[in-house]
Formats: structure tokens, C-alpha cells, sequence
């Protein structure tokens, strides 16, 4: 990771000036408004949670505030009955009535069966009382009188009465029997009314009891579902969501999707998470993300579980979000723009300085930055200016110099040696061995005195690349005749190259190199490859053995050679020099590369510049003798 980090920094610190100052100017500017407009929404939207949070808690508190204190005067009206000696008197009547029916349906005495009136009279005794209980509490749907032989007395709005209380009472009864005359809350049922539509109700039943406190029958009074509806329509209004309400096991008391009513959720999370007395807790429906909010009622242990989309929560605070956005956006583009056009009024003078640089690099040293302003700009382009005027003075010393020494060097060495006499000499050694029939040494003198006279003449002449040729030709021979055979010479040099002027013995001393390092023992001969290009902006000779090879670490030891221009020891003393006297006469622009595999091949170019090819001396021999190496 720490590399992976400190290329990235280098990255940035190799960037052009005007990216780095654009990078600046953008971290900047949108680094604080970036935290900024950050904080604001993360603060912004949970502040709203907490106040949706709040708001609905308090809205499902007095909710279930209003239904316990609904299902409170639905207990209270259980307990008129017990105060009112009307309901009981009759309610007794109706004991002792069905009781003597079923004593003469037993005996078979119909003469002894009580009056039909009498029935008449308890009924409008108890249903008048009914009546009256029903209209007490507005919102409660059916009250039901039963006396102990399951009998039922009730009175009901348009339709609300049950169909089988048959069923109803068995499931009171059963609740009733053992609360010892205390009112029970049942959960909510489905039902099929009097007009045969499903009705769903929660109920409160209990026991009647006499003076006596002996039981004489039970009342059922059911709720109007109608009131929890009201009141979870406002909740789910105001949150956008969806409400319910259930029993302390799970059972769904009141939902406004209906499939849900009765139901048991006890295993789902929105009932599992919601623990203790209230609190909040986020879950999924049906792949949306929700908030739930809970209360339970501390009379009933209902819980009201409110349930609210995290895009209603969320919705103003996106949009403060998106406006946040669009206005960050915006002063980002705005900062863009400026910070592009500063960046680069900022570095236009120094791109100038560099395209000027390299005008210099290429030689030519008559550029000049022109100087506008007084800044630190100005005041470095004057010292630019300085500095290569400097240049040019030190340089045309540096060539007068050189050019006196080489002057000096190359008399010193004529001076010791006289052509003419060497010439002379070999002709008059040829000459014998000719007379005496020995042709290899007479042609091996010649080849030597060709060599010589090559080498020896002014060093400042320029040669085409085809003299150039010729004297490689004639060294491949003179090897070959000392090792017979070992060395195939072959060119690939397109005819406009033959003419290139190029200074003398520069291709010589790569060929010497490689018959020396490079010549292997286990090959019958080595092949010398000289091909030659023009590129766009080089010509490339290129001198390539399939000999010996270097190791890596040879190759790059020689390479580091040639970068300092001076060889340590023996080794690489040839390639340097070629090296050196390249870039002393056409600049450091130019000189030679070295590719090499180990076992495989050795590979050395030479890079000259690109110039107008004047035609040379016409070769002495043929190119096609010079490929098969004599």
C-alpha cells in the first residue's frame, strides 16, 4: 500500500505546473464546500428523524391514549348491568323461563309450558335496557345479553348484529367462566353480519351477577372498528406510512389492509424488534427501507406500530440535499473555469521557457524569452537570457579549444608516421610475395595497406556510409583470413543512405567489439548484420552479432558507461569512444544504444541526424562481395 501511495505522490509531483495549480485551486474550493454541504445534510436529516420520530411518538401516545380510553368505557358499560335491577330481574325471568321449557321438552308436558307473553315481557324488558346501553357509548357497534342459557338480548345499528351467536357465545362464556366477574378483553374476530358482509370487532365481555353473586347471565359488549380507523388514517396522513395495532401475542388488532386483520405476526421483525415500552427501530417491507415506531398501552399491552418510508422522512432533507449539490456543482464549475484560466495565464510563460529550452537543447542558442513584466517570472526569464548568451560564449571557447587540440593531435601523429613510406613499404612486401606465388599474403598486404591508408588520412574528413561499408568489408577479409571462414558479413542499406556523409571509423570499432567479446566457439561461423533507416528524426545504423551475448548485468554496466563517458579499465573503451566522438560532433542528442541477450545476439545503434545525403566516392567493391565477408 505504502508503494501503491508513494507512486501516486509522484505522480502528482512529476504533473505539469498548470495541473498541480488547477489541483490547488480545485482542493481548495471544493474540499470545504464539499464538508460543508456534507455536515449540513448529514445534520439536517437527522434532525428530521428525530423530530418524525418525536412527533409520531407523541401522535401514537395519544392514539392509543384515545383507544384505551375507548375500550375503558366499553368496560364500564359491561359493568351497568350489575347496578341495574331491571336487567337482572328479567334476566332471572328468562333463566326460569327456558329452564321450565327444557324441564317440559324433558317431560313431555306441553299443557305446563309457560305463556308466550311472558317471553315478550322479558324480552322488552332486557332489550330496552340494551337500548339504552348501546346509545350510552356513540362508536360501540353491538351490545349482547345472554342469560345462562345462551339466550342473547341486543340491540345494534343497521346491520350489525352477528349472524351465528350461537358461536360468539360459546367463546365468551368460555373467557368469562374463569375471569371471576372481571371484564376481558378479547382480540379482534371476524364476524358475518346480519346483512352477510365480513365485520371484524374486538370485543369486552363478563360475567352478570346477582345479589347473591351467583351468575345470571353475560354481556358482550363489541367495538366500532370505525373509531381505531379514524384515528390510524390521521397517523399514517401525517407519516406518509403504514399503522397497526396488536395484541401483547403477537395477533394483528387493527390494520388498514385488511388481509392483515387477526393475523399472527409474532415471528415477523417489525413485532420481534419492537421491545419495551416504546422506541424506534429501522427494518424492511417489501424491500423498502422503514422506520418503525412503537408504543404499547399500559392498560391493554397493545401495541401501536407505526410504520414510516425512509423517503417521506428523507424527502425534505434530499431536497436540501440536491439544491446543496446543484449549488456546490455550480461553484465547483465556476472555480474550474477560473482556476483553468489563472492556471494557465500563470504557466504560459513558463511553457514558453521550455519550448525555449528546447530550442537550446537542439542547438540552437540565438533563442531569447522576451521579458514584459518585472515579476519572478520576468526576473527568471532574464536570467535565461544570461545564462545562454553565457552558454554560446563558453561553447564557441570549448570549440576553438577542441579544434586546436585535435589540430594539434593529428600533427603529432603524422609528424611520427610517414604515409608514403608505409605505403611504399607494404607495396614493395606485396610486390615479393606476388613473385614468390604466395597470393593470400600479397592480398592480405593489400587489404592491410587499404585499412591503413583509410585510417590515416585527415581524421576531420567525412565519408558516406558506403566508404564506410568498403572499410568494414576489408576488415571482415583480413579476419577471415585469420580465421577461416568465421565471420559472414551481410548489409541492408537502402540505396538513398549510401550516400549519407558520416565522419570516418565509426562503425569499425562496433565491428571489432563484436568479433572480439562476442565470437563463440560453439557456432561454425557468427553472422554480422549492418542495416541502416531514416526515421523522423534520427538515421539509425545498426550493428547486430548472434555471438556470445552479455548478461543483464554486463549490459547495464557498459550502458552506465557510456551515460559518464569515460570507460573504467579496458572494457567498453571502443564503444565509449564512438560514443563521445558522436555527440562531440553532432551534440548529446545523438550516440549509440546497446540491446544484448545473453547467448543470443548483441545489438549496437548508432543515432545521427537527419541531412541532405551528398554522394561520395564510388565503393571499390561491390556491396553484394562485402555481405559474403569477402
Amino acid at each position: 500500500m505504502s508503494q501503491f501511495l508513494r507512486r501516486q505522490w509522484t505522480r502528482v509531483i512529476e504533473m505539469r505546473m498548470e495541473r498541480k495549480l488547477l489541483l490547488v485551486f480545485l482542493l481548495l474550493v471544493t474540499m470545504p464546500l464539499t464538508f460543508i454541504s456534507y455536515f449540513s445534510y448529514v445534520n439536517y436529516a437527522e434532525s428530521t428523524q428525530r423530530t418524525a420520530i418525536r412527533y409520531s411518538t407523541n401522535m401514537l401516545e395519544g392514539m392509543m391514549g384515545r383507544v384505551d380510553d375507548y375500550i375503558e368505557d366499553m368496560v364500564n358499560m359491561t359493568s351497568i348491568p350489575a347496578y341495574q335491577d331491571d336487567i337482572k330481574f328479567n334476566l332471572s325471568r328468562s333463566n326460569e323461563y327456558y329452564a321450565m321449557r327444557e324441564q317440559i321438552g324433558a317431560d313431555g308436558n306441553a299443557s305446563a309450558a309457560p305463556a308466550f307473553d311472558q317471553l315478550l315481557q322479558i324480552q322488552r324488558g332486557i332489550q330496552g335496557n340494551v337500548s339504552f346501553i348501546n346509545n350510552i357509548k356513540r362508536g360501540a357497534t353491538s351490545v349482547y345479553i345472554f342469560d345462562l342459557h345462551g339466550n342473547a338480548y341486543s340491540q345494534a345499528e343497521s346491520g350489525g348484529l352477528r349472524q351465528n351467536l350461537a358461536d360468539s357465545y360459546r367463546t365468551w362464556e368460555s373467557a368469562a367462566s374463569v375471569s371471576g366477574g372481571e371484564p376481558v378483553l378479547l382480540g379482534t374476530r371476524k364476524y358475518v353480519s346480519m346483512l352477510n358482509s365480513d365485520k371484524y370487532a374486538f370485543t369486552v365481555v363478563r360475567k352478570i351477577i346477582d345479589k347473591a353473586l351467583q351468575p345470571i347471565g353475560l354481556i358482550a359488549v363489541d367495538a366500532d372498528m370505525s373509531v381505531i380507523q379514524d384515528q390510524i388514517k390521521t397517523l399514517d396522513d401525517v407519516t406518509q406510512g403504514e399503522s397497526i395495532i396488536v395484541d401483547e401475542t403477537g395477533r394483528v388488532i387493527y390494520s388498514a389492509d385488511r388481509t392483515r386483520m387477526t393475523a399472527d405476526i409474532s415471528d415477523e421483525p417489525m413485532f420481534a424488534n419492537a421491545k419495551g415500552e416504546q422506541g424506534s427501530f429501522y427494518g424492511e417491507i417489501a424491500g423498502e427501507r422503514q422506520l418503525f415506531i412503537y408504543m404499547t398501552s399500559p392498560n391493554t399491552e397493545w401495541k401501536a406500530i407505526a410504520a414510516i418510508p425512509e423517503r417521506a422522512l428523507t424527502k425534505d432533507s434530499r431536497v436540501i440535499r440536491n439544491v446543496t449539490l446543484a449549488a456546490t456543482l455550480a461553484t465547483v464549475a465556476l472555480a474550474l473555469l477560473i482556476s483553468t484560466l489563472v492556471s494557465f495565464a500563470l504557466t504560459k510563460p513558463l511553457r514558453k521557457m521550455m519550448q525555449l529550452m528546447r530550442t537550446v537543447q537542439d542547438g540552437d542558442f540565438k533563442a531569447t524569452f522576451q521579458v514584459r513584466y518585472g515579476d519572478e517570472i520576468g526576473q527568471l526569464g532574464r536570467q535565461f537570457n544570461r545564462m545562454i548568451a553565457r552558454i554560446e560564449e563558453l561553447i564557441q571557447d570549448i570549440f576553438r579549444s577542441e579544434s586546436r587540440r585535435r589540430e594539434a593531435e593529428m600533427h603529432a601523429l603524422q609528424s611520427q608516421i610517414n604515409p608514403h613510406f608505409m605505403y611504399n613499404t607494404l607495396e614493395t612486401i606485396r610486390m615479393a610475395a606476388e613473385l614468390n606465388d604466395d597470393a593470400d599474403a600479397a592480398e592480405m598486404i593489400q587489404l592491410l595497406g587499404k585499412q591503413l591508408r583509410y585510417s590515416i588520412s585527415n581524421v576531420n574528413e567525412e565519408v558516406t556510409l558506403e566508404r564506410e561499408l568498403v572499410h568494414i568489408g576489408h576488415y571482415v577479409q583480413l579476419l577471415n583470413r585469420r580465421y577461416p571462414n568465421r565471420f559472414r558479413l551481410q548489409t541492408q542499406i537502402p540505396p538513398e543512405l549510401l550516400a549519407y556523409p558520416m565522419a570516418k571509423l565509426l562503425l569499425q570499432p562496433l565491428v571489432e567489439n563484436a568479433t572480439l567479446h562476442g565470437l563463440d566457439d560453439n557456432k561454425p561461423y557468427m553472422s554480422l548484420d549492418i542495416e541502416a533507416r531514416q526515421t523522423d528524426r534520427y538515421v539509425e545504423i545498426r550493428v547486430m552479432d548472434d555471438g556470445l551475448g552479455m548478461e543483464p548485468e554486463t549490459l547495464e554496466r557498459l550502458r552506465a558507461k557510456l551515460v559518464r563517458g569515460a570507460p573504467d579499465g579496458d572494457e567498453g573503451i571502443g564503444l565509449v569512444n564512438v560514443n563521445e566522438r558522436i555527440k562531440l560532433h553532432w551534440g548529446i542528442a545523438y550516440g549509440i544504444d546497446i540491446e544484448s541477450a545473453s547467448g543470443l545476439f548483441t545489438a549496437v545503434t548508432i543515432r545521427l541526424p537527419l541531412m541532405t545525403a551528398g554522394r561520395g566516392e564510388q565503393s571499390e567493391i561491390s556491396l553484394d562481395r562485402l555481405e559474403r565477408g569477402g
